[in-house]
């Protein structure tokens, strides 16, 4: 047995797969097999050790990734039950499924998505009189996140009750304050958890109640995290204590390609693993199965100009003497053509549409490949946009099921008046101050005074009588057969119909398809509760795609994600590197997203950038991720002009000095004129107190000079 699961692995593959206990941290390079190690290695401890998969936990980043790990040790092992192959919110609704009970929140709660955020927001803005120049939900989105992974907050919604609560949002002297409040407020109102709270809550249970912390630590033998360079503080917190117990913590990932500091990803978690547990052991997958060996060259030639890193080179397995183009051309037109020119050159050759993919650093670059792909007839996917189970149809339709589950506040404001029903500003008002003052949900309000004259005029009877038809029942009906009772009695289905609004029902047809999928493979957990949850979960659905078009997306979006053909374009400064890179560790995690970018390429990589002005005046230079790749490993189209590289490199120069030590501009034995003291020369550069030491011709003793006061070179 454990031959065949070792069978095809390499030798860095059958070390991760084989060392089971303690900590083990393995670097994973671009295209090294880490999924087929990470699914032998879950395959190994269960068929050669006897592990249960129940005491197994497999985390990885997203819904996607752990699907089909699923598929691949379900075909291994030849049992449906894999345990807990999830994301870190899975995991954590898991746990809270079993333990949330001790903060006397009910086994039912709700998880609520950006879409319902969204909506709770839109409440507050409208009773807080608030409007954009205040704030925005995205302003707002990112205070609440940052206060709830700052502050005790859960003290506030576990040791309050409803009208303590919401004394706090009313008596709040800042408006931030206010917000909040009434955010966790409305949040309790429903037993409602956002995305922050889940990994929040089970932290605070495990950290809490011992008994509940021990029981995890014991079920949980054998730990292993995915995508480890992408954690952030609370999931290497919780990484921590679950594997607190049995001491075996395997984590896989790879520094090069940490790119969501934005979203609290830390690189020093992976890169100082062995300082945190000096018993662990290292080992680095570093042979390459996918990319050819020049786009393997290029990419390990941009990647060691890196500092935060731990040295690798990826080692190439295929064998394929493919160049990698760089094409520079004078105009962004002149760039779209070029690629439009390759894609039919690749076209004509027999290659199809949707094995080519153009990458870019910002949505905002795709528009003049549109434009020619439009006029070129090439079609084309553009993977941006809404998700999606946070279509607005899609979003309806799932929260007319919450209501027969949950009769939640959030799905009652989003679809009391879809279809229209009449109930406008002023009922709706009415219906929240019963809802206040007789502590109960909206829609109780709505059944309690369907008799009351500003009520009885409008169609909320339907709505009601809806609700109740399916409520007792429901847990005994098909999932898809619910779906199309509310879809008819809602008379949802048929204003879209009314409407021609064709794409939405297509989009309908795809909801109806994904329940049945899920009635399929579900089993004995094929509840409407179980079904909402997994919804609830998807942040990265896969958008269906057309038969054969170009694929087109960000480089973030395309993390993951191969292809045997890819254009990345836009690699201009200001651009790509953004504009707004203010620190080094900025600059080498953009440095690190151009490698992401580079080895998502199977057979072929293009490299492009367009001269021009960009909006603010500033001229369109080549990137220096072009420059930082050794010459000899690009195939240039076009020889650039001595200028424009002279130029090019100056800028980036210039950029670097000013990013590297706080700001500093100029080197020792620059010469320098200050506003005042005139002409000088600078003898040090002093990086802990961001100053120059600089020895002026008009006074007698040198002078310390601040890196923020603006000096004119002079020459060096």
């Amino acid at each position: 047995m454990a031959e065949s699961i070792l069978q095809g692995l390499n030798e860095e593959q059958s070390l991760a797969v084989t060392n089971t206990e303690g900590y083990i941290r393995v670097i994973a390079g671009a295209g090294s097999g880490k999924t087929r190690a990470l699914t032998h290695r879950f395959a190994y401890l269960v068929n050669e050790l006897g592990i249960s998969t129940s005491n197994i936990l497999c985390v990885t980043f997203t819904n996607k990734a752990a699907n089909e790990m699923k598929k691949r040790i379900r075909n291994m092992i030849g049992d449906n039950d894999t345990g807990y192959i999830c994301t870190f919110h899975g995991f954590c609704v898991q746990v809270l499924k079993e333990d949330i009970h001790v903060l006397n929140y009910p086994k039912n709660f709700i998880i609520i998505d950006t879409e319902d955020v969204n909506s709770i927001l839109h409440g507050i803005f409208e009773d807080m009189g608030l409007n954009s120049k205040d704030y925005t939900f995205t302003t707002l989105t990112n205070m609440i996140t940052e206060r709830k992974s700052k502050e005790p907050y859960l003290n506030d919604i576990l040791s309050t009750n409803h009208d303590e609560l919401r004394q706090k949002f009313l008596s709040a002297k800042r408006l931030d304050d206010a917000i909040f409040y009434r955010y966790l407020y409305e949040q309790k109102k429903c037993f409602a958890l956002d995305f922050d709270d889940l990994i929040n809550f089970v932290l605070y249970i495990l950290e809490e109640q011992e008994e509940i912390r021990v029981k995890w630590q014991k079920k949980l033998e054998y730990i292993m995290v995915d995508e480890f360079q992408d954690v952030n503080v609370r999931q290497y917190r919780l990484a921590q204590i679950l594997s607190d117990y049995h001491h075996n913590l395997f984590i896989v990932g790879d520094p090069d390609q940490t790119i969501y500091s934005w979203r609290g990803a830390r690189v020093e978690y992976i890169l100082n693993f062995d300082k945190a547990y000096p018993s662990s052991k290292t080992i680095i997958m570093d042979k390459n199965y996918r990319s050819t060996p020049n786009i393997i060259k290029a990419s390990n030639s941009l990647i060691e100009k890196n500092k935060q890193r731990i040295d690798k080179n990826l080692i190439p397995i295929k064998s394929l003497d493919i160049p990698v183009l760089y094409n520079h051309a004078k105009t962004t037109l002149l760039e779209a053509e070029w690629i439009t020119k390759q894609i039919k050159t690749l076209q004509e050759a027999g290659t199809k549409l949707r094995n080519i993919a153009i990458l870019y650093r910002s949505h905002f670059v795709s528009r003049i490949f549109e434009e020619i792909f439009i006029k070129e007839n090439i079609p084309y996917t553009i993977y941006s946009g809404i998700e999606f189970y946070k279509r607005k149809e899609i979003k309806d339709v799932l929260c007319y099921l919450r209501m027969v589950a949950y009769g939640d506040d959030i799905s009652f404001n989003r679809i009391i008046n879809v279809p229209k029903r009449n109930i406008g500003e002023k009922r709706m008002t009415f219906l929240k101050e019963y809802a206040e003052n007789h502590t109960c949900s909206l829609y109780q309000a709505l059944s309690e005074n369907m008799e009351e004259n500003l009520i009885a005029k409008t169609r909320a009877k339907e709505f009601i009588s809806l609700v109740d038809k399916y409520k007792p029942i429901y847990a005994e009906m098909k999932l898809s057969e619910l779906l199309t009772g509310v879809l008819n009695d809602s008379g949802y289905e048929a204003l879209l119909r009314t409407n021609g609004e064709q794409e939405r029902l297509d989009n309908l047809a795809e909801l109806k398809q994904s329940i049945f999928d899920y009635e399929s493979n579900a089993g004995e957990e094929c509840t409407l509760e179980d079904y909402l949850e997994k919804i609830s979960l998807f942040t990265n659905i896969d958008q269906k795609e057309s038969n054969d078009s170009v694929q087109m997306m960000t480089i973030h979006t395309a993390k993951g994600l191969e292809f045997p053909y890819v254009f990345v374009c836009g690699l201009n400064e200001g651009i790509f590197p953004s504009k707004h890179i203010d620190t080094m560790d900025k600059l080498e995690e953009e440095r690190r997203l151009a490698y992401v970018a580079y080895t998502r390429a199977e057979q072929a990589l293009f490299l492009s950038d367009a001269e021009g002005v960009n909006y603010d005046g500033s001229f369109r230079y080549p990137s220096r991720f072009i420059f930082n790749i050794e010459k000899n490993y690009l195939t240039y189209t076009v020889e650039l002009e001595d200028r424009l590289t002279g130029d090019a490199n100056y800028y980036i120069e210039q950029n670097e000095r000013k990013l590297d030590g706080n700001n500093r501009l100029f080197n020792v034995n620059d010469f320098i004129k200050h506003n005042v003291f005139g002409n000088g020369k600078i003898l040090e550069i002093n990086k802990d107190t961001s100053s120059y030491l600089i020895q002026f011709e008009n006074i007698e003793t040198s002078r310390n000079i601040s890196f923020k006061i603006k000096l004119e070179y002079l020459g060096g």
